[in-house]
């Protein structure tokens, strides 16, 4: 639970003193009498004043009570889902660390649903405004003015034009690109892009989810046990600019050129400038066999004998078709074989 009330409050830009996990649980047992921990509940009820105006800001607030008494109240308009929080909070009943981890945790939470509802919201008037803000954005380099009128395209065009003519032919290449599409092959082609971008958003997830196991793998010694905050600080603020969603549009398509096509190994001086480091140098010395060929593993001795036909032909005893019986009362007995029966 500290954990995750540490990786909520960083992931909400909290710098404040309880920034280590033995921070968090010492001022947790002395609850509303530690005012470091009254200082980051006052700091998560700003942050939801400012995300929502159903609450209000209770900084000016110092008595111990008094701060209890809305918290508890906070808790039942948000509808804390741990059972009898807030009713135990109002009564002071709550006295143990693990009830005010739980306030904390179930604060930061909501507070990070409300910037995740506010972003989706911005999400979507930038999605309505993104058509006019890209015209804008392409009016701005080529030195228009806002597009306010019809021949805003002709505009655009006749610089395109007049800046094309000032470069040398091969400066922006071919496109690769050449046929016109109709409006059902551009269909067809959103169609085969969304596909594609599902298809690569599953690969990118699971690259993600391989970095996160190999990075919690990385905790388990004792060593790293001792510096888990200094581990989830370095790597969470990368990790979380990491989008599983791809950009790849129809533009794309469009503004690609014929070099695009070219096909360049992984190996080749051009790749090798960005992706060489120190490391490939490092000669590994000798290590202990894995196996991993199956063509030269003896298949392991059977557990029981394989079961074979008689063999036909002499032996002591062996007679075909027949049967042999020996008496143990004087050597009495009688042989069956080929050529009949007799008694010895």
């Amino acid at each position: 639970m500290e954990s995750d009330l540490l990786d909520a409050l960083d992931q909400l830009g909290y710098d404040g003193p309880l920034s280590h996990e033995a921070d968090v649980l010492e001022e947790c047992e002395h609850g509303f009498s530690s005012p470091e921990y009254v200082s980051l509940l006052k700091w998560l009820w700003v942050q939801l004043a400012q995300c929502s105006e159903t609450h209000t800001q209770a900084t000016h607030i110092t008595d111990p009570e008094n701060i209890a008494l809305l918290v508890s109240r906070l808790l039942k308009d948000l509808w804390c889902p741990f059972e009898g929080l807030a009713t135990r909070l109002m009564n002071g009943e709550v006295k143990g660390a693990r009830d005010h981890l739980k306030i904390l945790l179930f604060l930061s939470s909501e507070l990070q649903a409300c910037q995740m509802m506010i972003c989706k919201a911005k999400r979507r008037e930038e999605e309505l405004e993104s058509p006019l803000q890209d015209l804008r954005l392409i009016c701005q380099t080529l030195n228009l003015p806002d597009p306010s009128t019809y021949d805003t395209f002709r505009e655009i065009e006749s610089q395109i034009k007049s800046l094309l003519q000032r470069l040398p032919e091969t400066h922006i290449g071919d496109p690769l690109l050449k046929s016109s599409l109709s409006n059902a092959e551009w269909r067809a082609l959103e169609r085969i892009n969304s596909v594609l971008l599902s298809e690569y958003e599953c690969r990118r997830r699971l690259l993600i989810k391989r970095l996160d196991v190999t990075v919690q793998s990385f905790s388990w010694s004792q060593r790293a046990k001792a510096r888990v905050d200094r581990m989830a600080s370095a790597y969470q603020s990368k990790r979380f600019s990491v989008r599983p969603q791809s950009t790849v549009c129809l533009a794309h398509l469009l503004s690609s050129r014929q070099d695009l096509a070219h096909v360049k190994k992984t190996s080749s001086g051009s790749s090798r400038q960005n992706t060489s480091c120190a490391l490939n140098k490092v000669l590994m010395g000798s290590v202990p066999d894995r196996g991993g060929r199956p063509a030269e593993i003896q298949a392991p001795h059977p557990e029981m004998p394989i079961w074979k036909k008689r063999s036909e032909g002499g032996g002591r005893g062996s007679y075909r078709g027949g049967w042999q019986s020996h008496s143990h009362r004087g050597g009495e007995g009688w042989r069956s074989g080929r050529g009949g029966r007799y008694h010895r």
